[in-house]
């Protein structure tokens, strides 16, 4: 089982902006250094929460290739690139340049969006946000295959549209989906499925059993699809975790030794990839996530 890292590129509450980028390569390159899988970046232009002050963010797509040619080994993931804010063709084309750039080492997970304030900031429609989404699949899913596509749609639209140069291989597709029509389509046009954010495994069956439904319902095969899991760890000695980390089924919180057992947990489960929300994101917490990780292997 793979396991990686969410880093953070939204605004830090103690400087008041997000890093800096050269922190931000620095905490991708100890995750290859340290032994870990995947160095996963999110996809937002702007947060505005009620009763909270306004976070920025830094461009998803900009930082993964920064960082695609700052590292030799790891995977660069989005979770998930939001496929409302770009047009879904262009976003293919620009995905088969930075899995050139990684030298085939994007994973390209998609997402439909849910934050309406960005959406509305930067002038994007906040509404049929599955359609639009099921749409933009039509369109990236056959191009970063390699496919030519010719595709008219009520929200997208891609006449005549070939990817040249070629994607060197089938760049995976990750969705990040719950409800039932968005596991539909992670069903019929997903390599991976990302879950989240959840603690131990116990929380994780009743969300595998709705894949499954899905997969049948579409006539798929539910092990053709690796399963990644958002999960939120934490190590106390280190931080002031949130209350909710008291709950088992929100956070797993701990030791080395605690975080180990938890991951081989999720192992033994037959989960691919843990992708971790860490408390605190720091240089010695993504170093004892390496740890416990190892153990968790042995």
């Amino acid at each position: 089982m793979k396991v990686g890292v969410i880093l953070p590129i939204g605004t830090d509450k103690e400087l008041g902006r997000p890093l800096p980028y050269t922190d931000i390569r620095a905490k991708a390159i100890q995750i290859e250094n340290v032994g870990l899988d995947t160095a996963w970046i999110p996809d937002h232009l702007i947060y505005r929460f009620p009763d909270q002050p306004q976070a920025g963010v830094w461009e998803a797509l900009t930082i993964m290739t920064g960082l695609a040619e700052a590292t030799e080994r790891i995977n660069i993931g989005s979770m998930v690139i939001c496929t409302a804010f770009r047009n879904p063709a262009v976003l293919a084309k620009i995905a088969v340049a930075l899995d050139e750039v990684s030298n085939g080492r994007l994973v390209l997970g998609l997402g439909a969006g849910w934050h309406e304030p960005e959406f509305t900031a930067f002038g994007f429609p906040f509404n049929h946000l599955v359609d639009r989404f099921e749409e933009a699949l039509k369109v990236i899913v056959p191009l970063v295959h390699g496919e030519t596509v010719d595709f008219t749609g009520t929200y997208v639209s891609a006449p005549n549209c070939v990817m040249d140069p070629l994607p060197t291989r089938n760049i995976p597709i990750l969705i990040a989906s719950r409800r039932p029509r968005m596991l539909k389509l992670t069903a019929q046009y997903a390599d991976q499925w990302n879950t989240a954010w959840i603690g131990h495994v116990e929380a994780l069956t009743e969300r595998t059993d709705a894949l499954k439904a899905a997969c049948d319902e579409v006539g798929r095969d539910y092990s053709a699809i690796a399963i990644t899991v958002g999960v939120n760890i934490g190590f106390p000695d280190l931080t002031e975790l949130p209350e909710t980390a008291t709950d088992r089924t929100k956070f797993i919180a701990g030791s080395v030794e605690e975080i180990a057992e938890g991951l081989r947990a999720y192992a033994d489960a037959g989960v691919a990839e843990i992708v971790a929300w860490l408390y605190p994101n720091t240089e010695e917490a993504i170093d004892r996530l390496a740890q416990a990780a190892k153990l968790a292997r042995e």
